[in-house]
Order: structure tokens, then C-alpha cells, then sequence
């Protein structure tokens, strides 16, 4: 798609289904920590212009509900009412080991704390158990990033396990699955927010996928990782309210850091011609 949206000089929202926007509310995406360490975290953030936020992984849902509910009170202190929370439980972790009864509970100490969704609380292969958590939480339920390719979503979807689905473009198998399974959640009621904890080849694919999908207005933005900040030529930058423009030049829109990838792969012919 770049090399096509390059050869048509039209960027790659256009041709997959034009500009339904120009910019796009990224939220800061880091792990948690115990709650005084996160608040540093979260300030330098909020600081650098962030509007929106997720915390995930760390110690949460593996300590206990007071842990749990001291690190999200603390986030919400520290980012204020306005700021959007999203929380991840990284129940795709290895070791994970709370089920239905926790996540219910969770989400509504989620809810009392102004949460916009709960992110990943189940194994991720536990469809009957999201389908009846998305039925009973107090918050919204998000799922789906270790998921591949479309035929993998589509009982999630069908089911309406999901509030918000968050396949990864860089995993389901590049823009067209990742189109496929948009539309797809659309026509059963359910949001796309892409997960993007990948390099800055994926975010720019999900700038464009966000301009061309009516519904998914945010972008995943993992913050402090150099394969995301050091890669383009000319390094990501929020605008006066919080938000990402959309390149709208040919292809993804991004000039690439040659000296970077080069010294992140190690490879110096990347990019000689044959």
C-alpha cells in the first residue's frame, strides 16, 4: 500500500476509503508501576502534551483488589478528570490467572474511577467468559491484540465479546485484514481502536487506517520506545490539543531515519538498490 499510495501519489487513506479526519487522539500507552513511580510517569506525559492515557500490565491483577485499585486511583488523581484512562489487565500474559468472577468486580471499580475501557482482563482465547463479561462489566470491554486474521475475530465479533476490538495491523496480516475486520466490527456495533505496541511502520499504518475508518478515532502510541520515536526522519509530535496529524502525502506519509534502522537492525543494506 505505501509503494502503491507512492506510485498514485495519494496517501494510503485515500485509497483504502478517503479522510474521515485529518488528526487523531493518540493515547500514551505504558506500563503500570507501584502508584508513586506511575505518578512520575504519568506527569511527564500529561506535561508533554498527552490527553488520553493507558496503563497496563505491571502488578495489577496480580497482587490484590487494593493494590489494583490504589494504581488506578492514583493515575486518575494525577491526570485529572478531564484525561481520558484506559486500563490493561495483559491477560494474554503467560501466567495470568484471574477469570470471570475478578474481571466483573474489577471493571466496577474500573467504572468508579472514570475508566473508558477494560483492556485484555480474560485469556484471550476465553470467548464465553468476554461474552459474558461485556454483558455484565461497568465499563467497556477491549480485546483482541494476539488475535490473527479476520476468520480468528469473527466469533468475537458475531458473539459481541468485544466492546472495542484492537487488532494489531502488524500481526492480523497487514491493511487489508486490518480494514476487513473494521468493517466487520462495525456492522455489529463494535468500535476499532488498533493496538499498536509495535514500531513506527505500524503507527503509521494505523494513522492512515484511522483517517479511513468512520469509526476509530484513537491510535495506540507506545511512548518512550526508540523503534517508534527514532525511526521517522522527522519524530511524532502532538499539536496543541493532544492529537496526531494524519500525513496526507503519498503512501504511509513518513520519511524513514536510514542511520536509525540501520543501527537498530544492524543491516546496512536495507536500502541499497540492486
Amino acid at each position: 500500500w505505501d509503494l502503491m499510495g507512492q506510485a498514485c501519489e495519494q496517501s494510503v487513506s485515500r485509497l483504502i476509503g478517503g479522510r474521515h479526519r485529518d488528526t487523531v487522539l493518540p493515547y500514551a500507552s505504558l506500563l503500570m508501576k507501584e502508584p508513586a513511580a506511575l505518578a512520575d510517569d504519568l506527569t511527564q506525559l500529561l506535561e508533554s502534551g498527552f490527553k488520553a492515557f493507558k496503563i497496563g500490565w505491571g502488578p495489577f491483577g496480580r497482587v490484590d483488589d487494593q493494590t489494583d485499585a490504589a494504581i488506578v486511583r492514583t493515575a486518575r488523581e494525577t491526570i485529572g478528570d478531564e484525561a481520558l484512562l484506559a486500563v490493561d489487565a495483559g491477560g494474554s500474559d503467560a501466567f495470568w490467572h484471574q477469570g470471570l468472577r475478578w474481571a466483573v468486580r474489577t471493571s466496577h471499580m474500573l467504572a468508579a474511577n472514570g475508566v473508558a475501557w477494560f483492556e485484555e482482563p480474560l485469556r484471550p482465547d476465553d470467548l464465553s467468559s468476554f461474552k459474558n463479561l461485556t454483558a455484565q462489566a461497568g465499563v467497556p470491554v477491549s480485546g483482541g491484540e494476539t488475535l490473527t486474521r479476520r476468520q480468528a475475530f469473527q466469533p468475537f465479533v458475531e458473539e459481541r465479546a468485544f466492546d472495542i476490538v484492537q487488532p494489531d495491523v502488524t500481526k492480523v496480516g497487514g491493511i487489508n485484514e486490518m480494514i476487513r475486520i473494521g468493517h466487520a466490527a462495525e456492522d455489529h456495533g463494535i468500535r476499532m481502536v488498533p493496538h499498536g505496541w509495535n514500531t513506527a511502520v505500524g503507527l503509521a499504518a494505523d494513522l492512515q487506517l484511522a483517517a479511513a475508518m468512520a469509526g476509530t478515532d484513537m491510535v495506540e502510541y507506545c511512548t518512550g520506545s526508540a523503534y517508534i520515536d527514532a525511526l521517522p526522519e522527522v519524530m511524532w509530535s502532538l499539536d496543541a490539543s493532544g492529537r496526531l496529524v494524519i500525513p496526507d502525502s503519498p503512501g504511509l506519509g513518513v520519511t524513514w531515519n536510514h542511520d536509525a534502522i540501520e543501527r537498530y537492525t544492524g543491516r546496512s543494506d536495507l536500502f541499497q538498490k540492486s
